[in-house]
């Protein structure tokens, strides 16, 4: 088989790549696993919140609600910051960054009910933030890309690559494809990807998050609870399906696999989101754990390896690739149809400035 484009890589970063790409040459997407958005992708908190995030994730994000809103995939759902009195300082810093308006702790108890006033000293609320229906947007870009003539193929493991003065010769269990192009949107195994075309790893490193799916406290309705952040990220809750979503929102360091929860790192976490509240965690629902992807300075890699302009990185979107994908995904287009992306913010997310 041959096409102009070959994408490794089935979550939000490679099916969003087809779709943009697919109307201008041809395409194949690789995915190793049964299912498209398998791994990251699948295990998202699916929070769009445009202030979230490093400055370059935070400008491709503010740059994409316009096209999730269209694609009719946010609902309404609202942030609120909460701290206890020894965190003034970080409260502060994070409250102004997510553009945030502070609010009192019965006030913050009246919007999340389960919260214990006499236990919050901080806290900070806005509207801007919505849940994202991340299996629509990725079928919806999985559609467009097969309208456009796209290619995506599941269960289809890459096994070898090959570069030549002709282009890319990848191997799967059961064929080859020759590209002029490839796109390397493996996530946590983008590393891994580079070093098997013969290109230098950039030290992308996966960090495991772990959730836990608990009852709703005290019995209550959790469906208009705004999502609620401890400060400095220790933990976070956000209400799914009458249920609630807890987080100890951990990065720690792992190899790329298919990630599960850690017990103990879960159990410490509930227990910072105990102590903001009224009510005990008494069980679990059930709990997993995806893998959040970084480059070494923690902003997206987006665009052309420097000595290998036919290698093209989108990767390292450390959690953040549902409320920037439209966005990034039009960078990434850009970029590999040599049209003109935003200078400025290109350089920021260029491999190149992890190649020294």
């Amino acid at each position: 088989m041959n096409t102009d484009i070959l994408i490794i890589g089935g979550g939000i970063a490679g099916v969003s790549a087809a779709a943009e790409l697919a109307p201008h040459a041809s395409v194949v997407l690789l995915e190793s696993e049964d299912n498209l958005a398998h791994h990251a992708s699948s295990r998202s908190a699916a929070l769009y919140e445009p202030h979230y995030g490093p400055p370059p994730v935070v400008a491709l994000s503010l740059a994409s609600g316009e096209a999730l809103r269209a694609a009719g995939v946010l609902t309404p759902r609202g942030v609120l910051l909460v701290a206890s009195a020894d965190q003034a300082a970080s409260f502060a810093a994070e409250a102004e960054a997510m553009q945030l308006t502070s609010v009192s702790p019965e006030e913050a108890a009246a919007l999340f009910p389960p919260l214990d006033p006499a236990r919050v000293a901080h806290a900070a609320r806005a509207d801007h933030a919505s849940d994202i229906d991340t299996d629509a947007l990725i079928q919806s870009y999985a559609r467009a890309a097969r309208h456009h003539g796209a290619t995506l193929r599941t269960r289809a493991p890459v096994t070898a690559i090959a570069h030549d003065a002709a282009g890319w010769t990848v191997t799967t269990a059961t064929d080859q494809i020759r590209a002029t192009i490839l796109v390397n949107a493996a996530g946590a195994w983008a590393d891994r990807v580079a070093s098997m075309a013969g290109v230098a790893p950039l030290g992308l490193q996966p960090h495991r998050r772990s959730m836990a799916r608990i009852p709703a406290p005290g019995g209550l309705d959790p469906a208009r609870w705004p999502m609620v952040f401890g400060v400095a990220e220790t933990w976070y809750a956000k209400p799914d399906a009458g249920a609630l979503i807890v987080s100890p929102a951990e990065a720690d360091p792992v190899d790329a696999h298919d990630a599960w929860a850690d017990d103990m790192v879960l159990a410490e976490g509930l227990a910072r989101y105990e102590a903001m509240m009224r009510f005990p965690v008494d069980r679990l629902l059930s709990s997993w754990a995806g893998l959040r992807t970084f480059a070494p300075d923690g902003n997206p890699v987006y665009g052309p390896e420097p000595d290998r302009p036919d290698f093209i990185w989108f990767a390292g979107q450390g959690g953040y690739g549902f409320q920037s994908a439209p966005a990034a995904a039009r960078l990434i287009a850009d970029v590999t149809l040599g049209r003109r992306p935003d200078a400025a913010l290109s350089a920021l997310l260029s491999p190149a400035r992890l190649r020294g």
